[in-house]
């Protein structure tokens, strides 16, 4: 009996374990067979973008045909500042207060000032995924050039300047946001001749903010002015002052009593050649009334060897005299000697 027992659960096990096999088959087929998950409709609608001023749905117009047939032109614009070594301190209050005012500036360490540094700047702005370039250059710890240029195809523009203030040194009372955008001014005498038009135009693209900067806030709250005078460009910075109080809030489209506050810097740019390149090139435009600041130190000490020699010639003069027309001797010279 105890025979038969132990063959027959030998046999139920058997059974058992081949039971579950076959399910385990079952189950590797099925799960093989299983439908794949739906993919996305392609047709779906597309989700809110984020920006500065809320979520914007897009419109039923707008399909990625659409889009893709005529692409919406974005302000990349990006600006690189650096400067030369041994700039003076003045100089260089000059260039970060410039770079304060300009969300989409990039600071870079200090160039050496030497024939190849357009090659080197060259290299920096791409590798800095910009697309302009302010180059302060410092002569002599005397005199600022400022290089404008536009990276790498050009044109470049090579400017003098004069007339230096920063905010720090002025102490104006103007104070606008920082990262704000600003409005670009120019003068009527800019669409005269075509250099001052190229100029013009280099000037908006790189002093105007790109609309949607990451870094830029929504609003315009200060004015570049850029005024031409005596072959001279200006530039000025003022704050767009509105009244607060209840009684003298503005009204939509009153001017009366908004005001503009100066904030600062100053200075005063003199443009000596434009280059067809970035940093050289062929010479488009040459000032001829530019006089370099090694000439008009060399006049001035003309002016001031030429006080010396008058000196010089004027006792040489008196001596001469004095020895032509001698004085007759005195009588009563030799009277209290005794």
């Amino acid at each position: 009996m105890e025979a038969q027992l132990c063959s027959r659960i030998r046999e139920e096990s058997f059974a058992l374990v081949e039971e579950k096999g076959k399910m385990g088959k079952k189950r590797k087929h099925s799960e093989a067979n299983v439908a794949e998950p739906p993919k996305k409709d392609s047709d779906a609608p597309e989700r809110p973008k984020r920006t500065l001023l809320g979520w914007k749905n897009p419109t039923p117009t707008e399909t990625k045909e659409t889009v893709s047939s005529s692409p919406i032109f974005r302000n990349k614009e990006k600006v690189l500042v650096t400067c030369s070594r041994r700039i003076s301190y003045r100089y260089r209050h000059l260039m970060l207060s410039i770079v304060s005012l300009l969300p989409h500036a990039k600071k870079d360490n200090k160039v050496e000032s030497k024939e190849s540094k357009g090659s080197t700047l060259n290299e920096l702005v791409e590798l800095k995924n910009c697309s302009s370039c302010l180059f302060f250059e410092c002569r002599k710890q005397k005199d600022l050039y400022l290089w404008m240029a536009k990276c790498p195809n050009g044109p470049s523009v090579k400017f003098m300047v004069d007339a230096v203030h920063t905010m720090e040194e002025l102490k104006l009372t103007g104070n606008h946001l920082k990262g704000s955008r600003p409005l670009l001014t120019f003068s009527t005498n800019f669409d005269k001749d075509p250099h001052w038009k190229l100029l013009k135009e280099m000037i908006t693209q790189i002093f105007g903010t790109p609309k949607e900067h990451r870094k830029a806030k929504p609003y315009h709250d200060h004015v570049f002015a850029f005024s031409l005078a005596d072959d001279h460009i200006w530039f000025r910075n003022y704050q767009i002052s509105v009244p607060h109080n209840e009684s003298d809030k503005v009204d939509r489209g009153g001017l009366d009593k908004i005001t503009l506050v100066e904030v600062g810097p100053r200075f005063c740019l003199n443009p000596i050649k434009i280059f067809g390149g970035s940093f050289g090139g062929p010479t488009l435009y040459e000032n001829p009334f530019y006089i370099s600041p090694n000439e008009i130190r060399a006049i001035k000490k003309r002016k001031q060897a030429g006080k010396y020699a008058k000196k010089v010639k004027a006792k040489t003069r008196r001596k001469m005299h004095e020895l032509e027309n001698p004085l007759e001797a005195d009588e009563f010279a030799d009277m209290w000697k005794e």
